[in-house]
């Protein structure tokens, strides 16, 4: 993005734009998705389960909200973003994704959604480059006109460096250029999952207390299918998570995983120790890829309690981390 293009972006500050339209949230899509998460919880996939755990309705998993994104949702003409900030879709990355609720999303909801540019600005990357930072939010209503959830996004585009090493920065979550990591196993890193499930899987909060851990979820050997499967089910069509070709001419050493795909892992991490209705705010940072053959493992642990609890999130592959965050979750047991 050159200076002209910049200052013309960071005029539009401020401008909101109807990005979403009658997005009926249906029992169908929610199980879907919620199998696209890799999520097995049963208020996610059955309405009866639902109801049997204090339930009126089907809850969606945290990060639903990603499946406005197909066109049937949105007003005609509607950029990828709701406002056309002008990013060039091959040096993007997901920085942030955050999101306040209300309350869950449920089966019969139908949401409406408006979005509005809170920000733009630049800053150097740590590989060389200027990055350009676009600061977006959407607020969801439903049927009623009531508000449900506020979500936030932040997405970067990365000028061309002349340096072609592969680095996972903490400025998102793909870095361009280098060769694609070793998917034969995990030599790289000892991950040593929590053997235990989380207890039944019921929507209740036990005290808590800093320095508790939740369930740990590990999603093994992780395939180009798993991502395709994302993509039908949230929306995110992007040719950089499943097509080969398209991600090797873009600089990228193969295809990698949504960043909302791990953000959806962790959010079922979350689900599991602490419910759905318990949760009040989940934020993420993305940090580095998802390649194929690639372990994810997400956990989390209660750093204060007061009038909320807070709950540190991470999630690591054999490499390192790649997704951190935090919670607030009620503390009402």
């Amino acid at each position: 993005m050159n200076d002209e293009s910049f200052s013309a972006l960071e005029s539009r500050v401020g401008d909101s734009v109807v990005t979403v339209e009658a997005f009926a949230v249906t029992a169908g899509k929610v199980a879907e998705f919620a199998r696209a998460i890799t999520d097995s919880n049963p208020v996610f996939l059955d309405e009866s389960a639902a109801d049997e755990r204090g339930h009126d309705r089907m809850p969606a998993p945290p990060t639903f909200t990603t499946v406005s994104a197909f066109d049937r949702y949105r007003p005609p003409n509607t950029p990828e973003y709701g406002i056309a900030i002008g990013f060039d879709p091959e040096r993007l990355l997901h920085g942030e994704q955050s999101y306040e609720y209300d309350r869950p999303i449920r089966v019969g909801d139908v949401l409406s959604g408006t979005t509005t540019l809170t920000d733009v600005y630049r800053r150097e990357g740590q590989r060389g480059g200027t990055m350009t930072f676009a600061e977006l939010e959407t607020t969801f209503t439903d049927q009623h006109g009531e508000h449900v959830l506020t979500e936030r996004s932040t997405t970067i585009e990365t000028e061309p460096v002349d340096d072609t090493t592969h680095s996972d920065d903490d400025s998102g979550q793909a870095s361009t250029g280098g060769t694609a990591p070793s998917v034969s196993g995990l030599s790289a890193r000892s991950i040593q999952p929590r053997s235990t499930p989380p207890a039944e899987r019921l929507d209740t909060t036990d005290a808590l207390a800093v320095g508790d851990r939740g369930p740990t979820i590990t999603v093994e050997s992780l395939t180009r299918q798993d991502f395709v499967r994302y993509a039908g089910a949230s929306g995110d069509f992007n040719p950089i998570h499943y097509n080969e070709p398209y991600a090797t001419a873009a600089g990228v050493p193969s295809v990698f995983g949504q960043g909302m795909f791990t953000a959806g892992i962790t959010g079922r991490m979350l689900t599991d120790w602490v419910g759905i209705d318990a949760i009040k705010s989940f934020g993420v940072r993305f940090q580095s890829r998802v390649f194929p053959g690639e372990t994810i493992v997400a956990s989390g642990a209660v750093n204060a309690v007061s009038d909320d609890i807070t709950i540190e999130l991470t999630a690591e592959t054999e490499r390192g981390t790649v997704l951190s965050g935090n919670a607030t979750v009620s503390n009402e047991s």
